[in-house]
């Protein structure tokens, strides 16, 4: 049976649920949910991402709240405090992130399904990796997290490029857990760098290529040249579940997809 009202503190174990088929057992969830867009409309909202309303989900009567990132300790704690069972993880890779997926759908009873939606992503996955490998130059590629300060791709986000068909500028920053330690202290390491792509996903906020191009000593960059500057929307591809592992990697792909095959036509 497992748990039967759950309170979901991020959206990726909402989209999770959603996606098994076990949405019912949902009594509560994160005010930055978008996906599923029913969700919204289904479920009352009762957290943001560093507190929540303790009182609305206590009164809810879980007996599990799911979250996500030590960045909720003080949350997660303020609702064992209050004595509701709570399960925090902390996956920053794609092999976590399937474990992840993989532990929340046996808590649920859902293993089958959740082993079938995984295989299939996996395929698929597989076959974008093929794609990529027939292309003639990859294109090296900047994402950026956050612009003051500038932070660099999560570690899945950088694997995510990786299978796009890209290569990330900052692969040794990926490997850094917190943000603080993916900052990027000097701007013009990325003229140095000299990315092809640049691709934006703000944490919530609109990406603005315009500012990102008007950066000191950026103009020459080829990105920059080439106005090869897009946005991921966070929902997509900063969401450590299945938004990232489809929607994200698909959208990355198809950027890096048309940067390889105007280097065959150049």
């Amino acid at each position: 049976m497992g748990p039967q009202r759950i309170v979901c503190l991020t959206e990726e174990t909402t989209e999770w649920l959603y996606l098994l088929g076990e949405q019912a057992r949902i009594v509560g969830i994160s005010g930055y949910t978008v996906r599923p867009r029913r969700a919204r409309h289904e479920k009352p909202r009762v957290s943001a991402f560093l507190d929540g309303k303790i009182d609305q989900i206590v009164a809810l009567q879980p007996d599990l709240v799911i979250g996500f990132s030590d960045m909720q300790a003080a949350l997660a704690d303020k609702l064992i405090r209050a004595g509701l069972n709570v399960f925090i993880t902390n996956q920053r890779s794609l092999a976590q992130i399937f474990d992840t997926l993989r532990l929340v759908a046996g808590i649920v009873g859902a293993h089958d399904r959740a082993e079938a939606w995984i295989a299939a992503c996996r395929a698929e996955h597989a076959r974008i990796a093929a794609v990529a490998a027939g292309w003639p130059r990859r294109p090296r590629v900047y994402f950026e997290e956050w612009d003051t300060p500038m932070i660099s791709a999560i570690q899945w986000v950088s694997q995510l490029i990786t299978l796009a068909g890209g290569d990330d500028v900052f692969p040794e920053l990926a490997l850094q857990a917190a943000g603080r330690d993916r900052v990027i202290a000097d701007a013009l390491e990325l003229s140095r760098r000299a990315p092809d792509v640049i691709v934006g996903s703000w944490c919530g906020k609109k990406f603005r290529p315009e500012k990102v191009a008007a950066r000191p000593g950026w103009a020459t960059m080829p990105a920059v040249r080439d106005a090869q500057l897009f946005e991921i929307k966070s929902c997509d591809i900063l969401q450590p579940g299945p938004a990232a592992l489809t929607d994200g990697l698909a959208q990355l792909h198809r950027h890096f997809g048309a940067w390889a095959a105007a280097q065959v036509r150049a």
